[in-house]
């Protein structure tokens, strides 16, 4: 195999399929990208066995062939090679990398080791903008739980229902649920996808409203492709939280105040936070307004805030950062937040359903 690319191209390439690299590994080939140059392409790829990612390349086949190389040890050697043409070339699982007068001669494994992406049926899709993918994976993502207690609360539901798709996310502590709407009408489907795999789409993906993404789906996968970029993953088995059975119509307080206002006094609220502290953010809701406080070891601070009231007075405590997250996810400059009593987990909604944010309290005493 001999190849010739830009060092831009090959670097941008590279970076791409890198999300999908195994760090740890007993198979030293899940540790290896593929370079698959045909008279036509040339397409690199890597694969986890849980998450692969195939991106096109631009450039010049002198003489097709396959070279599986360290995916690490490429990419360091591509990231410090001089700008110009980069040739590669690869015999008997040799590989020689050749920039202006750089040289580099590295071990490669045998191509025929590297799993293959398995061959996905085109038929069972949707099509959203890398935009809005991009959008609903930073206005859901922070929910996923961290650790695998419970693999489900790892993923995010993507349930597709006519024309609407509807991403839901919850880690025992909050849950975040927000509904796109579609240009067609689908088939219905519910599948739980990793946060992992969300993450890496969400770090890759260009994010131009004017371009699509197609999302297609068989029994174990689904398939995000865009552009000259395959990203395949696992999904997670299992049925998933009847979120709906949490959601609740009921209030008895709500308020309703400037995103950029209550996000401001909460980041300043913050610089008295450890990243241990489990202290909360308290609210006390009365007609004459919200006074905003935290006091933990470092300090205290109070603040007022200005809000629309309806309901009941009422005193209520929230991790902060949780606050944060949501309100960071939502555009809107105008916020409503209902409540029940200071035990009841707080709502976050529009008026058209398109998110809704779930936090539960926390305990304090006044």
């Amino acid at each position: 195999m001999k190849i010739t690319f830009t060092k831009n191209d090959l670097l941008e390439a590279t970076n791409t399929v890198m999300k999908a690299v195994s760090v740890k590994t007993t198979m030293p080939i899940l540790s290896c990208i593929l370079i698959d140059a045909s008279d036509s392409e040339i397409k690199m790829t890597a694969n986890d066995m849980e998450l692969a990612i195939e991106t096109k390349v631009k450039g010049t086949v002198s003489d097709p062939g396959k070279a599986a190389v360290d995916a690490k040890l490429f990419s360091d050697i591509i990231r410090k090679l001089p700008d110009g043409d980069v040739i590669i070339v690869s015999e008997n699982d040799k590989i020689s990398i050749k920039c202006e007068k750089a040289h580099f001669n590295i071990a490669g494994r045998s191509p025929e080791d590297f799993v293959s992406l398995p061959v996905f049926d085109t038929k069972d899709y949707i099509c959203i903008s890398e935009f809005t993918l991009k959008e609903v994976i930073r206005q859901t993502i922070f929910s996923v739980a961290q650790n695998d207690n419970n693999k489900i609360m790892t993923g995010e539901l993507f349930e597709i229902s006519g024309d609407t798709l509807k991403v839901v996310s919850l880690d025992g502590h909050r849950i975040s649920i927000r509904n796109i709407k579609l240009r067609d009408t689908y088939e219905d489907r519910k599948v739980i996808v990793p946060g992992k795999t969300l993450t890496e789409i969400s770090r890759i993906i260009p994010g131009d409203a004017e371009k699509d993404v197609y999302i297609f789906f068989s029994n174990n996968y689904i398939i995000f492709e865009y552009g000259e970029t395959i990203v395949l993953s696992r999904l997670i088995d299992g049925e998933y939280f009847k979120v709906d059975r949490m959601i609740s119509n009921d209030y008895e307080t709500k308020i309703t105040l400037s995103r950029k206002d209550i996000l401001d006094t909460i980041e300043r609220a913050m610089l008295l936070v450890r990243e241990t502290d489990k202290k909360p953010i308290i609210f006390k809701i009365s007609d004459e307004g919200m006074e905003v406080s935290m006091n933990t070891v470092i300090g205290a601070m109070k603040e007022d805030v200005e809000t629309e009231k309806s309901g009941k007075d009422i005193m209520i405590g929230f991790n902060p950062r949780f606050l944060q997250d949501a309100f960071r996810a939502i555009d809107d400059e105008k916020i409503d937040i209902y409540m029940m009593n200071p035990k009841s987990p707080c709502f976050i909604r529009d008026e058209n359903g398109s998110y809704i944010y779930l936090i539960l309290p926390i305990n304090f005493i006044a």
